[in-house]
């Protein structure tokens, strides 16, 4: 009778680490949303944080604002046109500026959002309407031409900006399923736009999107975000090809097949939206 012996197989690596590289305080939603109370410019010469987004086309920037908007009223909101479409076309065509509302008198959140038409080669936004808008010579609705940049006899041109005009903070904003995909010459472009904008002091944050499609133990429970080995390194990744620091990205997933909030989602968006404010109230001191 032969003797059989089994050998013992390693189990594979967890795509977990033990300890989050990230603290973060779950929970507790209502002392989460306390900073908003107290947001302000900075400045009586300017009445609003002005924030703009930029990325590929497809990266959530619509989604972003929307989120952000739902987690404010309280409920699912639609303010900015998004497509759930893949497509390699934006699907915002014009300069949209998009407020919050403030509870129910007509007031609003001092910041506000201004979304673009995504970056992609030649049929994307072209890079000098960034930098226009980015000095707030970009008029509300200006119409994205990828052929054409806005110019100083376009009725879409500002010639003289104020403070409230120009931009505050850029964010970028990228999908994490494919951040190590952007394609050289958009990620070129990305670069060319943080480092002009750097330029001018102007403070930059990034969004990576998506997080769910990226990792299924993040799906399975965005709580292990930061938890995360595959999301941990594209954000390291992505942060050494654009070079913002690790500190400055923040992993959120967009509202977009949801009917009602989840505080954990919405806490992810919330840390964003903090340090968001806190940069643009930061330069508008320094102005």
């Amino acid at each position: 009778m032969g003797i059989f012996t089994s050998k013992s197989e390693t189990p594979p690596p967890s795509p977990l680490l033990q300890q989050p590289w990230r603290k973060t305080t779950w929970g507790q939603m209502e002392e989460q949303m306390q900073f908003l109370q107290f947001v302000q410019p900075g400045s009586d010469a300017v009445s609003n944080i002005r924030i703009m987004l930029y990325g590929p086309v497809g990266a959530g920037k619509s989604s972003f604002i929307n989120s952000v908007n739902s987690i404010l009223q309280g409920r699912m909101a639609g303010e900015a046109l998004a497509d759930s479409v893949a497509s390699s076309v934006s699907f915002t065509k014009k300069y949209t500026t998009y407020k919050m509302k403030k509870g129910r008198r007509g007031q609003f959140y001092p910041f506000i959002f201004n979304d673009i038409m995504g970056l992609e080669g030649q049929v994307g936004v072209c890079k000098k309407d960034i930098k226009l808008a980015l000095k707030g010579h970009m008029r509300e609705g200006y119409k994205f031409n990828p052929a054409s940049p806005l110019s100083k006899d376009d009725a879409g041109f500002n010639p003289c900006p104020t403070p409230d005009d120009i931009v505050h903070v850029l964010v970028c904003v990228v999908p994490s399923p494919n951040t190590s995909q952007i394609p050289g010459d958009t990620m070129t472009q990305m670069r060319d736009i943080r480092l002009f904008a750097s330029d001018r002091g102007i403070p930059q944050i990034a969004v990576i999107t998506k997080i769910d499609e990226a990792c299924p133990e993040v799906e399975r429970d965005i709580r292990n975000v930061y938890k995360s080995k595959l999301l941990k390194k594209n954000m390291e990744d992505f942060s050494a090809r654009l070079g913002i620091p690790m500190n400055c990205i923040f992993p959120v997933k967009n509202y977009h097949e949801e009917t009602s909030l989840d505080d954990d989602v919405s806490l992810l968006i919330l840390t964003a939206l903090k340090q968001i404010t806190d940069f643009g109230k930061d330069y508008i001191e320094r102005m």
